[in-house]
């Protein structure tokens, strides 16, 4: 085996295909078919079932796919060695995450640190179940994993912070909810949620039940992005985290504390082995960036305002220091010619 195998291994997996895998290295199909194949043969094993002009994993592939990602990982850590551009600055980060978390904060953090070093890339493996996330961690198909619980013990587990969460109701209807609004308020308040069996629905509606409350859902979307879009429209309420919340409040949504308030911790967790350079120095990045976030959530408390007020006010600052960032150093500008 040598590495231009195990990227393009990689490649027909993560592209879904001989045709999408070779558009996308820029090489010609029967090249990349015919690498597939001495792989194959190298191995003494298929890697892929083919079903006409469809591949589909074979066990073997499916055992693969961890070492594989692994094996680049540390090939190109070497190279950065070598190059003497390492210590996080340039690299790969590979990323499992439940799947209400890649917005809330996981994008948050991947795109500030992008921001501050151009040279790492990331790819980010979203799961519904926290035992998915896990599994890729441990198969080293991924380096970390963002989740709110953990359960495998041959892996690290670090406690970040608590995810609160708050409710969210259309504009316009700011005085039929008290602040904070108790949770028993909500029987039969028509809600918004996304798709059965993520861990963010299931967490809400045992939370909710648990205080003695019967969800009625009125509408179900698959995709999480389009709760808020639904709620401002005067589709519900929803119960959501409260960074995304706060994209809400600033269009008009009205946004409340709950009582007794619900939160639930967040956390990583990764291999015991040595994390790679760029991981190391991304997930250093993002535990800085959330203890910033909440300091500066408990200085404008302090200061008299409410949680929520405070949380907007933390974020505009955030905003603001981006801003400034990317108009000295952003990457995403027209190039010189």
């Amino acid at each position: 085996m040598d590495l231009r195998q195990m990227e393009y291994f990689l490649a027909v997996v993560d592209h879904g295909g001989i045709n999408r895998a070779a558009a996308a290295l820029r090489v010609a199909q029967p090249s990349l078919s015919q690498a597939v194949r001495r792989l194959e043969k190298e191995l003494g094993t298929e890697l892929f079932h083919r079903v006409g002009r469809v591949l589909v994993l074979a066990p073997a592939g499916e055992a693969l796919i961890g070492s594989a990602r692994m094996i680049l990982r540390e090939a190109e850590a070497a190279e950065n060695v070598v190059r003497a551009v390492g210590h996080g600055r340039s690299g790969r980060v590979d990323i499992a995450a439940l799947s209400d978390m890649s917005s809330d904060p996981l994008s948050v953090w991947v795109a500030r640190f992008r921001a501050r070093f151009h040279d790492v890339r990331f790819r980010i493996d979203e799961r519904d179940e926290a035992a998915d996330v896990v599994e890729l961690v441990r198969s080293g198909a991924c380096e970390i994993g963002f989740l709110s619980t953990s359960i495998a013990a041959e892996l690290v587990r670090e406690e970040l912070a608590d995810q609160r969460f708050v409710l969210v109701c259309p504009p316009g209807t700011e005085s039929f909810w008290p602040a904070p609004t108790p949770i028993s308020a909500l029987s039969d308040v028509p809600m918004v949620m996304s798709g059965k069996g993520t861990a963010i629905r299931d967490y809400i509606e045992q939370s909710l039940r648990a205080h003695g409350v019967e969800p009625r859902v009125v509408v179900e979307v698959p995709q999480r992005g389009a709760v808020l879009p639904m709620v401002l429209s005067g589709g519900g309420a929803a119960i959501m985290p409260l960074r995304i919340a706060l994209d809400a409040r600033h269009r008009g949504g009205v946004v409340r504390e709950l009582t007794p308030a619900l939160s639930r911790p967040i956390g990583a967790v990764y291999r015991k082995a040595r994390m790679t350079a760029a991981t190391s120095e991304f997930f250093n990045y993002a535990k800085h960036s959330l203890q910033d976030w909440l300091r500066n959530i408990e200085s404008y408390v302090e200061r008299g305002e409410s949680m929520i007020a405070a949380a907007s006010l933390a974020a505009k600052d955030a905003d603001n220091r981006m801003r400034e960032r990317n108009h000295r150093n952003s990457e995403v500008r027209p190039q010189n010619r």
